[in-house]
């Protein structure tokens, strides 16, 4: 059995000892100095989950985390997300594109008219050549600033998009290679890099020795594991969001505890994802604890690979049976929603499935005692796992939860632990791929996004989107969600959008696709200092609206 209890740092968590002890030394190893002398600057220092720095070029790896703390800090798209209000979920706002709209006389091509008098940090004007240029850096192959890493980390994210062609000096048309209504939400993943910059060496390596973008913030002092500075950028192009501190520094701090440590010291103001059991010490502290509900997933992706134990439906819905969630909740310190599927009940696109998810598990051995399983007889399976990352929470905790309920129910299972990056680079390869063969492992934990319709269900459960063309690790093969998926995407009626991704989920649903788990309240801890801070409803964060008090 996987015994987190052998894992440096991890203890501290299980038995549920004292985050103070070795405060010292928990900060000495995240790499942080003792804060310098900051008369005259106002400075935010913040803890990622992250083991690293998130790449800085244009499309940032580290998953969400990256997005949120570099990709969206240095960058823009040319649909920004509106996360301004702590009630109302975060939308698709203008940004680059002042306005975007479909051809009347033609579904396969879109619009958009670019704002004039942006210009990126090097000093040069943002333009349609821009944007026909950043296009080319993910997609063609064959030009000379084409980045294969940037190309995969973005591919998930675009795939509609077929050409991207200068109309005029503001303005591109976007051919796709199919009817989507999901355009909007995809350009917004889609990151502008400024052309001259690049120019000026024809090297990515280079480029982000000195990064540019059009963003909010400008790159500083990058320290590789320890910290990168995000300086204002005072000349930014919506006066709305210019930040109003002068830098933030930016720390990767994985361990848990070690993050909490270097909150208490006030050698960082602003935390990701405290750990639950400390959540009544920082209080005690003076800390802010801010939670929010946001489209989140934590979820076991199972394989549907020839030979895997999860291509028997009455195995999946015992695995779904036999998770405890309401203990799991208040194991996290309620700061999660128990899952009913693979959206939060009552979401939009929830539907109305037939099989309920609950903790049954006299229900859940009776199937695996008709699929030939029993307690001298388990069925072994192996998940891959993160020690940490975006949107993970306290994975290997969790994990150590679920395998304990699971094992209950007939079955072994194992544990594939992996750093949060190279889990992201293993799960951009399908459940059939070299690496998950030799590996043995047959399920994976990478929380997934719920922000839009493509990213919710479409990109993890549609035929088409095996990976790397989507998030369909699994190899899920349905066309009945397929023909859904479809009929989806291509109307632009949004009452039937919504109707037909209703019909999928709860198929989806109906069919144990999944193990579900939990939803993520994004829990953050905030020293007292740290004002004007909007926790919107989404995985992506606004840090120019954050004040820190002397």
């Amino acid at each position: 059995m996987f015994d987190l209890k052998s894992r440096p740092g991890i203890s501290k968590w299980t038995r549920r000892t004292s985050y103070l002890s070795g405060v010292a030394a928990l900060v000495m190893a995240a790499g942080i100095a003792a804060p310098a002398a900051q008369a005259q600057e106002k400075v935010l220092r913040v803890a990622m989950t992250a083991a690293d720095i998130p790449t800085n070029v244009g499309q940032p790896d580290q998953g969400f985390e990256g997005f949120r703390f570099m990709g969206y800090m240095l960058y823009d798209a040319l649909i920004n997300w509106d996360l301004s209000s702590a009630d109302q979920p975060a939308k698709p706002m203008p940004a680059l594109a002042e306005s975007w709209a479909i051809d009347p006389n033609n579904n396969l091509r879109w619009v958009f008219n670019l704002r004039k008098g942006v210009k990126f940090h090097d000093g040069s004007d943002f333009t349609a050549d821009d944007v026909v240029w950043n296009f080319a850096k993910v997609r063609d192959d064959k030009a000379p600033q084409y980045d294969p890493k940037q190309a995969a980390l973005v591919a998930v994210r675009i795939p509609a998009l077929k050409e991207v062609n200068k109309v005029d000096d503001y303005t591109v048309e976007i051919i796709t290679v199919e009817p989507s209504a999901y355009v909007p939400y995809q350009v917004s993943f889609w990151l502008m890099s400024s052309q001259e910059q690049w120019e000026k060496t024809k090297d990515w390596v280079e480029f982000a020795k000195d990064p540019s973008g059009t963003g909010p913030w400008k790159q500083g002092k990058l320290t590789p594991r320890a910290s990168v500075e995000m300086l204002a950028n005072k000349e930014y192009w919506d006066p709305k969001r210019v930040p109003k501190v002068d830098k933030v520094i930016l720390r990767p701090i994985p361990e848990a505890s070690a993050r909490v440590a270097a909150l208490l010291s006030g050698q960082v103001d602003f935390v990701e994802a405290p750990p639950p059991d400390a959540v009544p010490r920082l209080k005690q502290s003076g800390m802010k604890i801010i939670t929010n509900a946001y489209p989140h997933n934590w979820a076991v992706e199972l394989s549907k690979a020839e030979g895997s134990p999860w291509n028997d439906v009455n195995v999946r819905k015992a695995a779904n049976l036999c998770v405890d969630r309401d203990n799991m909740v208040e194991l996290l310190g309620g700061l999660a929603i128990a899952s009913k599927g693979h959206v939060p009940p009552g979401d939009t696109w929830f539907g109305k499935p037939s099989f309920d998810i609950a903790f049954k598990p006299d229900e859940a051995r009776k199937l695996m005692k008709e699929a030939g399983f029993s307690k001298e007889k388990p069925l072994t399976v192996k998940i891959a796992v993160s020690t940490s990352g975006s949107g993970q929470m306290q994975p290997l905790p969790m994990f150590e939860f679920m395998q304990a309920n699971l094992n209950e129910c007939f079955f072994d299972v194992q544990a594939e632990v992996m750093e949060w990056n190279a889990l992201l680079a293993f799960g951009r390869q399908p459940a059939n791929s070299p690496e998950a063969k030799s590996s043995n492992v047959n399920g994976i934990i990478i929380s997934r996004a719920l922000q839009d319709p493509y990213s919710a269900l479409e990109r993890s459960y549609m035929s088409t989107r095996i990976t790397p063309k989507g998030s369909n690790w699994g190899l899920v093969n349905n066309p009945e969600y397929d023909a859904l998926f479809k009929k989806a995407s291509e109307s632009f009626d949004l009452a039937e959008q919504n109707k037909a991704l209703q019909e999928v989920h709860a198929k989806i649903v109906d069919n144990a696709e999944w193990i579900w788990i939990v939803h993520d309240v994004n829990p953050r801890a905030i020293s007292p200092k740290v004002k004007g801070f909007v926790q919107a409803k989404s995985w992506f964060q606004d840090l120019t609206s954050v004040t820190v008090e002397k």
